[in-house]
């Protein structure tokens, strides 16, 4: 089915519920950063740790995928993943990337660049054995982003395993398994705003310091 071209050009929504000024951000982004996210978090919206992360191969091409973040303080934010996925190989040639937050039910956006880097492997360990057991087994069963024969394939490797680790309750994390952590130079806050004339307040890392601007929507 194809739809006419009016019907998606005539989608629009009013934006409406709250405006963000520089004079009332918080000087530090990533306290910027709490603070819409507790909003997030007691909105109840579903998943607000869903993001997009965008990542680029060394001549630019670029790639697209949705993340769940994990953690976010001083250094920056941070996701678990397989280093030998499609990301991995282009976060390997190239560290820069970005994370995108979407907030519909709030009108917001987050807009976040930086240079990724490996978090330690015990760093990593910890959080692998946090998660449930069924998604340890997951992370040896799944070689993410290769071609396979079938999904039976999957199936019949995790029973194997869950057979094989049915007295353990926790799996040895794989070498090809961890965390990243993002370390942000711009983040951008943007709020909904009524006739198109939504807020964007931008935070650009210079000098290891944090300048705080307004950018034309």
């Amino acid at each position: 089915m194809t739809l006419n071209k009016e019907i998606i050009q005539n989608l629009r929504q009013e934006y409406r519920s709250a405006t963000l000024s520089e004079k009332e951000v918080n000087p530090e982004p990533i306290g910027q950063f709490a603070k819409w996210f507790a909003d997030a978090m007691e909105s109840k919206l579903h998943e607000p740790n869903a993001m997009t992360l965008s990542t680029a191969t060394k001549d630019g091409k670029p790639s697209a995928r949705i993340m769940l973040l994990k953690g976010f303080e001083e250094r920056g934010f941070i996701f678990y993943t397989n280093y030998l996925s499609r990301k991995g190989s282009e976060i390997e040639e190239n560290p820069y990337a970005a994370l995108t937050f979407f907030w519909l039910e709030l009108e917001r956006q987050v807009r976040i660049e930086g240079v990724l880097e490996k978090l330690g492997a015990a760093e990593s360990e910890q959080y692998f054995h946090s998660r449930p057991k069924g998604s340890q087994i997951g992370a040896h069963v799944s070689r993410q982003s290769q071609v396979i024969a079938s999904r039976d394939q999957l199936i019949s490797t995790m029973t194997e395993l869950e057979e094989q680790y049915k007295d353990v309750s926790e799996l040895p994390k794989p070498d090809y398994w961890g965390g990243y952590v993002l370390k942000p130079t711009m983040i951008e806050f943007w709020q909904g705003g009524q006739g198109r004339l939504h807020d964007r307040i931008v935070y650009t890392l210079e000098n290891n310091e944090w300048k705080i601007a307004r950018l034309a929507p």
